[in-house]
């Protein structure tokens, strides 16, 4: 099967063998749990939560949280939430992506599925956080940024010594500031066009 990559309304996407199954972005469902916790394990350096914790996340976060399938199998995550009190802000804690499906803009277009959402609606600022030394995370976001026409600031959110005795980098605040206003002005959503809709 031959990998393509065509232009969908300013992102890439795959454009496989017409017998491939179709890459689709929804709700993650309880059931997805065990599959997001696999696909997390095989994403270094993002960490590896409990079985547990991904099931909590289908469960309850589903309406802030994406999964991504080909077929029946999750080759895409992102688990975000709204911080308690503060609905104009979401904060996405990890973006997980199969291997087989990187280099495709799959993590922006999840970014652009999850700002779509009705229950989203108030939010204009996105904030995520990276370890220094993971780039490409870095890389999605500024570019998600940039192509949302919105600025980014950024500070140290928790030091390396905030883990205690875990050998853990510092986690750096990205924050993207006035989504809305820039998304209405030149950036669809990529969404029906990859669900084929």
């Amino acid at each position: 099967m031959m990998n393509a990559t065509i232009p969908v309304q300013g992102l890439r996407v795959a454009a496989l063998a017409a017998d491939a199954p179709k890459l689709r972005l929804g709700l993650p469902a309880s059931g997805d749990g065990a599959q997001i916790h696999a696909l997390v394990g095989r994403c270094p350096p993002l960490d590896l939560n409990s079985p547990y914790a991904y099931l909590l996340l289908c469960h309850h976060f589903a309406d802030t949280c994406v999964v991504a399938r080909r077929g029946e199998r999750v080759v895409g995550f992102i688990s975000a939430y709204c911080p308690p009190g503060n609905p104009a802000v979401v904060f996405v804690w990890q973006v997980a992506v199969d291997a087989a499906e990187r280099g495709q803009s799959l993590g922006n277009a999840m970014l652009a599925e999850l700002l779509a959402r009705p229950v989203l609606a108030q939010v204009d600022t996105l904030e995520t956080t990276v370890t220094p030394s993971n780039l490409a995370s870095r890389r999605m976001f500024l570019n998600f940024a940039a192509a949302q026409q919105a600025g980014v600031a950024e500070q140290s959110l928790f030091a390396a010594s905030d883990f205690g005795a875990a050998a853990h980098e510092e986690e750096i605040l990205l924050r993207i500031e006035g989504l809305r206003a820039a998304a209405n002005l030149s950036c669809p959503s990529p969404r029906a066009a990859i669900r084929g809709e």
